[in-house]
């Protein structure tokens, strides 16, 4: 017997809520959940499901019935293909509010946490051109749209730009962003237009041939810029024309270097980076502090909202002077230096030894005396013998990644038991469930969503918490 077709079509159903990945929720007549794309809460349209799993479908919208109040038409041309924006057909006051109620039901129905009244989320004056980086990958297998595939012409298909969602060997060709400020279109146009006009190969991630790989733009508040550029081989003949080529095109770019990389994958963490005219970092301003950032840095992608976001650590952390901070997974050490000058000691902790050298060299820079710095997993430092050479904390920040803290560090600071937590979070859900665990020890006393991503689902919390 034949399988049953599981695709149903909902006709005049009403998008209500926003979901993970960016989707939106739709409910049918019968009350079934309807995952989709491109939906704003509002609309009124007909969907075409495609998966049905236990308890929802997944689907496209076929036909709108009424647009949405909070639908605005998007301003890039590639919306909707690079899925670099996903919310960019929401109006920025919907995003803002859509993010609130996420960290807001996360905190919860995951962490079980009983809310005080929350701070307002932090958004922005202007929602584009605030990324200071972006990385390209170059291609000869671009994406095609329909009417290419069905043209019979012979097509070139090299491409710069950004991975097509859900294929890892098809690159989306972008000609104008509208994530990260000028230069940085002109910068990726011309390199893509010099290489196909003299004839340089772009990688095929396939077959694993080919000479140009990815791209680095990094661009600073003060307007100072960096371009890296990785290569597959080392081929001078090549290689220097272009970065000639790229130097008297923009001859006020502050860093021009390039990576020989024949690894498989393009992460640069274990690669030696040349630098070929200028310095080989960029400086980055916050208050007093000045932060050399490197192409191996780890900075927060928006400048003016990471300037925020410390500011609410700040106030949060309430310090007097005689205090001794721990902030776990350090980074390059932004927050523990912008800290510094209100606390008796910071100590600084992270995996990665080059952020660790970064943080150390820009401590120096800056003329801090009191911040320390330990290279480490965290769950295997962040020990008895961590506190014991360090001293206990008073205060303790953790900063960590989209998949939150190991069980064993949560325990390690259940028993430090300092007198104030303060956790920052790309991702909420992950931050409630470590929440959950020391719930039985802090109660949360207010919480603070920050917009770092406009046009995009993804929003930065911070939340206070203080032993009970």
């Amino acid at each position: 017997m034949g399988r049953r077709n599981k695709n149903r079509l909902f006709e005049g159903i009403k998008v209500i809520d926003t979901a993970s990945k960016g989707k939106a929720v739709a409910k049918t007549n019968e009350g079934a959940t309807v995952f989709l794309n491109d939906g704003v809460p509002g609309d009124v349209v007909d969907v075409s499901t495609y998966k049905k799993r236990k308890g929802y479908y997944e689907g496209n919208i076929v036909k709108f019935h009424t647009y949405s109040d909070n639908r605005t038409e998007p301003v890039c041309d590639h919306f909707g293909i690079c899925g670099g924006c996903k919310w960019q057909h929401m109006k920025y006051d919907a995003q803002l509010r859509f993010k609130q109620k996420e960290v807001t039901e996360n905190l919860k129905r995951i962490g079980g946490v009983e809310l005080p009244e929350f701070n307002p989320i932090l958004g922005v004056e202007n929602p584009f051109w605030y990324r200071n980086k972006m990385e390209f990958s170059f291609s000869n297998q671009r994406w095609l749209i329909p009417e290419e595939i069905k043209s019979g012409v012979e097509i070139n298909r090299n491409a710069l730009g950004f991975h097509k969602p859900g294929m890892w060997d098809k690159i989306v060709d972008v000609t104008n962003c509208h994530l990260q400020a000028d230069p940085s279109n002109d910068i990726r146009n011309f390199i893509r237009d010099y290489a196909n006009k003299n004839n340089l190969a772009f990688f095929d991630p396939r077959k694993q041939t080919g000479f140009l790989r990815s791209l680095m733009i990094r661009i600073t508040s003060t307007q100072e810029v960096m371009v890296v550029l990785q290569v597959y081989h080392k081929k001078n003949q090549l290689l220097f024309p272009l970065l000639n080529a790229v130097a008297q095109q923009f001859p006020t770019l502050t860093s021009l270097q390039y990576v020989i990389n024949t690894k498989s994958n393009d992460t640069l963490h274990d690669q030696e980076i040349i630098c070929y005219k200028g310095r080989d970092f960029i400086t980055e301003l916050m208050e007093d502090l000045q932060f050399k950032i490197t192409a191996k840095s780890f900075y927060q992608t928006n400048s003016i909202q990471a300037y925020e976001l410390y500011k609410v650590v700040r106030k949060f952390a309430d310090l007097n002077g005689d205090e001794l901070v721990y902030d776990l997974y350090t980074g390059t050490g932004t927050i523990a230096q912008f800290i510094a000058q209100k606390a008796k000691k910071v100590v600084g902790v992270d995996i990665i030894p080059d952020s660790i050298d970064a943080a150390k060299a820009n401590a120096i820079h800056n003329n801090i005396e009191n911040v320390f710095f330990e290279t480490g997993d965290m769950k295997a430092i962040f020990t008895k013998g961590f506190v014991e050479r360090n001293g206990t904390a008073s205060i303790v920040i953790t900063d960590p990644p989209r998949d939150g803290m190991h069980k064993d560090v949560v325990e390690q600071l259940l028993e430090l038991n300092p007198q104030r937590i303060i956790y920052v979070s790309c991702n909420s859900a992950t931050q409630a469930r470590d929440l959950a665990l020391m719930k039985k020890k802090y109660n949360l006393v207010t919480t603070q969503a920050v917009d770092m991503f406009p046009q995009t689902h993804h929003v930065e919390n911070v939340v206070l918490l203080e032993k009970i």
